[in-house]
């Protein structure tokens, strides 16, 4: 019985760890800050995002708003973003217990307030410290 357990447990782990390798591939580093190579699969609400990049691992997690700006900065180094309508990203820059800041990769341009609720969905690049 115990065997039988075992082998589904051991698929849902490697699929986790096959999703995490995807989305970090080879990290780029600016500044102080290692990027994670890939966008998440799928744009996700705030608290969904912050759990994902946590998920990741060995200190991977959603950028702040400042962090986020310098992703921005660096977008052409650092490759893969979403541009257009849909090239929003999360910070974990809280503004309000409801909303959180965003910056849009087509103009720079970072924002908060109703239009921001962090049941909106968005995209979602992971970072850490190094």
């Amino acid at each position: 019985m115990k065997k039988l357990l075992i082998i589904p447990m051991l698929f849902i782990c490697s699929m986790v760890i096959g999703q995490s390798k995807k989305i970090i591939g080879k990290p780029i580093k600016i500044e102080n800050l290692e990027v994670a190579q890939n966008d998440f699969p799928k744009e996700m609400n705030w608290y969904d995002a912050k759990k994902a990049c946590t998920d990741l691992g060995n200190g991977w997690r959603l950028p702040t708003k400042n962090e986020l700006n310098l992703l921005y900065i660096n977008k052409d180094k650092i490759g893969g973003f979403a541009s257009g309508n849909y090239g929003i990203y999360w910070s974990s820059t809280e503004n309000d217990a409801s909303s959180a800041w965003k910056q849009y990769f087509s103009s720079g341009w970072q924002n908060y307030g109703s239009s921001t609720t962090k049941d909106n969905e968005c995209n979602v690049r992971a970072v850490r410290a190094f």
